[in-house]
């Protein structure tokens, strides 16, 4: 049963970072993608950023381009989502999710992604 729990989120003021962490466990596959979503108040799910364990390029949605940078330590099983230049506009929840299929099938559609972490709150004043 794959589980993905993220950590990391919190309060920080506008201009400022934050690294959001996601351990992912129990995945049969050697590759897969993983990304990062956000859930904000009265908005659809977003896709942020997303990456493929086996490499190629990565992706990223336009309002976060230039601030924020998804890497990944395979041995680790950590997926991280490095948050720089924080924007009151970033407030939200904060989600890991990974799906057998690779990124290039995916990318950030939130319904393509069947396994999901439980979020982490991040909030920017």
């Amino acid at each position: 049963h794959v589980q993905l729990v993220e950590s990391g989120g919190g309060s920080v003021e506008t201009g400022g970072s934050l690294r959001l962490l996601c351990t992912v466990s129990d995945y049969e596959l050697d590759n897969y993608c993983v990304g990062w979503f956000r859930d904000q108040v009265g908005n659809k799910r977003e896709g942020v950023a997303a990456d493929y364990t086996g490499g190629g390029r990565t992706y990223y949605a336009d309002s976060v381009k230039g601030r924020f940078t998804i890497s990944r330590d395979n041995a680790m099983d950590m997926l991280y989502l490095q948050m720089n230049s924080l924007k009151p506009e970033d407030t939200a929840m904060y989600y890991c999710a990974a799906d057998y299929s690779p990124c290039t099938v995916v990318r950030l559609d939130p319904s393509r992604y069947n396994y999901w972490g439980q979020g982490t709150q991040v909030t920017v004043s």
